[in-house]
This record gives structure tokens, sequence and C-alpha cells, in this order.
């Protein structure tokens, strides 16, 4: 499937750090990890599209109050969601260590390994509305609905963030200051069903347990344009859910039926394996389950390069009796890049 970006996306390499996908009738709804943007791309063909293009750029900053000073700070988009009137966008909440570069050596190159940074704007879970707009989806900053007004909300850019209340987890909160390509906390992934929301995590992976947290997010009463967290289990305002996919971690969720798909890759700086596991009824579970054996089905082994083709991004096309699985990469592989300015992404049929 060919994925067509317009000469600014090209320029700021978002078709080459797709991070995230979802479909949503005519269009796709996709976002790039360096950009603090959703960017819009429609079909040429409802029925049987062989390319999105048309690219439509949203900024994130017109649409929420961003936490960072900045608003061109990158929210490190990691994962994208579309479930009722809404489109659901989430940070990877991670630090980032910086990178020795080939132009680096010795103590300067030691002194880069050791610096540690974090973003503000990684640090957040975003609802924006979706309007029909001329036969199209299209984001806009508020929408009335049978007599009710939805605002873009955001829940993280005012006081307690999800970091905060990860801090005294038994299982994740001694992870939250290393960075996530070490093994730290690292959002990867978004599904939205209803009042829930599934985060999935990269990291950290726990004696080869990968983590799902499950949260209720409600629009805040004082507030329109702000989301809190409602509680789940026992006041704490997240459920934990550990899954057992091989040692790796989650690159990305998708729903399908009451079950989520589950993209997985490595936590570390690895090319592969990459598989695509299903997770049985996730939908509908009413309490914190240890996911494995018949909760758990490998459905697919997905293809990587060497130093290019990480999957990250799933989405489903096609009608509800035969969906197709479209798969995005982050770092693409040459191959893959047209010289009319696409990027194509993979189709897979699911079992």
């Amino acid at each position: 499937m060919r994925l067509r970006f317009g000469h600014d996306a090209r320029a700021a390499g978002t078709h080459t750090n797709l991070s995230a996908v979802r479909s949503d009738g005519p269009v796709l709804w996709v976002a790039g990890d360096e950009t603090a943007t959703v960017e819009r791309l429609v079909a040429d063909d409802p029925d049987d599209p062989a390319e999105f293009g048309d690219q439509t750029t949203y900024r994130l900053a017109d649409l929420v109050q961003l936490p960072g000073e900045d608003a061109a700070e990158e929210p490190d988009i990691e994962g994208l969601a579309r479930d009722g009137h809404f489109l659901w966008a989430v940070g990877s909440h991670s630090l980032r260590r910086r990178q020795i570069k080939a132009k680096h050596s010795g103590d300067k190159a030691l002194r880069r390994l050791a610096k540690v940074t974090g973003q503000a704007n990684r640090q957040v879970l975003v609802r924006i509305p979706v309007a029909d707009v001329d036969g199209l989806p299209t984001l806009v900053p508020e929408l009335a609905v049978a007599g009710s007004r939805h605002r873009a909300a955001v829940f993280g850019a005012h006081g307690t963030d999800l970091r905060d209340l990860l801090a005294d987890d038994e299982h994740l909160g001694p992870f939250l200051p290393i960075p996530g390509k070490d093994n730290g906390l690292d959002v990867e992934g978004i599904a939205v069903a209803g009042p829930r929301v599934y985060l999935g995590l990269r990291g950290p992976v726990l004696r080869g347990w990968a983590v799902v947290l499950e949260l209720r997010p409600e629009v805040h009463p004082d507030d329109p344009g702000r989301l809190e967290l409602l509680p789940v289990d026992d006041g704490r305002r997240y459920r934990t859910h550990v899954l057992r996919l091989d040692g790796l971690g989650v690159r990305d969720l998708c729903p399908h039926g009451e079950d989520l798909l589950v993209l997985a890759g490595p936590t570390m700086d690895l090319d592969g394996p990459v598989h695509v596991f299903r997770w049985h009824g996730a939908l509908t579970t009413e309490a914190p389950q240890v996911v494995r054996g018949e909760l758990l089905t490998r459905e697919l082994t997905l293809p990587f390069g060497v130093g290019d083709d990480h999957a990250e991004g799933l989405g489903l096309l096609g009608p509800a009796a035969d969906p197709r699985l479209l798969v995005v990469y982050d770092s693409p592989a040459p191959s893959r890049l047209t010289g009319d300015g696409c990027v194509t992404a993979d189709v897979v049929r699911l079992p």
C-alpha cells in the first residue's frame, strides 16, 4: 500500500519515522515520532484503495494545551486509536539517552551516553473530536453531538501525569528513571473501546512479561479541555495486565472484535523478531490478567530488516468479515521509498 506525503512532511522526515496508523473509513490517520502533528491521508478509491495521499497536517498544539514551553517540542506520538467521536493519541512518556554519533569518540562520546533527558510533551494522552466535513473525517477542537459539546482534551498537561501515578508502582516505579530504549518506561501502543483505554508498553519487560495498562479517562468536571483518570481497581487509577510475548515488548495495539491484536517487538535497540499476537477477550475483561495459554495466540510473524524496516504501527483495512492488517514501518528500507514521493506499507491477511 502506497502512502503519499506532501513536501513539508517528507522534509521533516515524517514518512520515514512512522510510529502509528489507524483507518477511519476513507482515510488513514498516521503519526511520526519526530513531529508534534497528526497526519490524515485520503484513499484514492475508498472501496479498493491502492494509495492513500492528499495529506492534511494537524498540529496538536492547535487543538489542546501541551505541557511543554515549546509547542513544536515533539510529543513522540507512539500510538493512535479511533473510537466513537474521537481520535486518541499517546506520547511515549519515556526518557531518552543521547546517542553516540560517528563523529564522536573518547570522553565526548561517553559524556553524551551519560546524558538522560525528558520532554514534557511526551507525557500526554490526547482525545480529539472527529467531525464529518465534506464526507471526510476531520479533527476539530470542538464537536456538538446530540445536544452535548465535546472539546479536545488532554491528560498529563495539568498536574498529575501517568509517570506521577506510576512512581509508587511495585512493578513499574523502579524503571521510571531509566530511558525507554534501555528497558525503561516507554508507551508504544494504544487501543480504545468505549470507556476503556489500553496502553501497551515497549518497556519495561519484566522477566519476559510485557505490560499493558488499562485506564478509564473522563472529562474533568471543572475543565472540558482536561482529562482525569477514574479509579479502576481498589482506588488505583489503572489496571495492570502482563502478557507472555516471547520476551518481546508491545509496539502497538489494535482492536479486532472483542480481542486486541498486539504487535510485539524488541524492547532494546534490536531489529527483531516481530510477531502479531491475539489477546482473546481483552476488551471485555473485568480483572487484571496474566495473559498466556489459550488467552494468547501468535497470529503472524512479520519481516524486519537489518538496521531498517522496524514495524511500528498496525491498522485494519477492508470489511469486518475479511479484514487485512496494515503495517507501517519506522526507518523503512530504501526499497520502500518510491521516486514519486511515496513510502510503501505492508498489507497482510489475518489468519
